[in-house]
C-alpha cells in the first residue's frame, strides 16, 4: 500500500502533508529529511490506528511523492479488513489457535506472523496466500 504526499518548501523547512490522511503533517530541514519524516509519521499513525481497529482509508491521491506503508502494518490492516464483522474468536477457532494469538496478528504493534501463520489465516478464510517481493 502506498500513500502520496506533497512537499512544500518554506523559508527554513520543507512541510509534508498527505491528502488522503489529513491528520498527518510533518517537516524536515531539507527534502530528504522531510520525506524520511513522512515515512515515519505515516507508519506511526497507521500502526496506531490499526492497533485500535481503525482501518486506513483507501489511497486516492496519486500525485506527489510515494510513501510505502511498512509490511507489518499492511498485513495487520489486511487481516482486519478480511475479517469484517466475523469475531476474532471464530477465526482463531478455524485456525486452531487462541483468541489472543489471533488478536496479536491484527495488531501491528505486537504481531509478527510467519509465512506459515499467514498460510493458516488464508486457509481459515478459504483463500490462498500470495506474496510479492518488489
Amino acid at each position: 500500500m502506498t500513500y502520496y504526499c506533497t512537499v512544500v518548501e518554506e523559508e527554513d523547512a520543507f512541510t509534508v502533508e498527505f491528502p488522503d490522511m489529513p491528520n498527518i503533517i510533518t517537516c524536515g530541514r531539507d527534502r530528504d529529511e522531510a520525506l524520511s519524516m513522512a515515512h515515519d509519521a505515516l507508519n506511526a499513525a497507521l500502526a496506531s490506528d490499526v492497533a485500535r481497529g481503525i482501518l486506513p482509508p483507501t489511497p486516492v491521491f496519486s500525485d506527489g511523492y510515494a510513501v510505502s506503508v511498512a509490511p507489518h502494518i499492511e498485513i495487520a490492516a489486511q487481516l482486519r479488513n478480511l475479517r469484517g464483522a466475523t469475531p476474532q474468536a471464530e477465526i482463531a477457532a478455524r485456525m486452531g489457535i487462541t483468541y489472543q494469538a489471533y488478536q496479536r496478528l491484527e495488531n501491528p504493534m505486537v504481531g509478527n506472523p510467519t509465512v506459515k501463520t499467514l498460510e493458516k489465516v488464508a486457509r481459515a478464510y478459504g483463500k490462498r496466500l500470495e506474496l510479492t517481493i518488489r
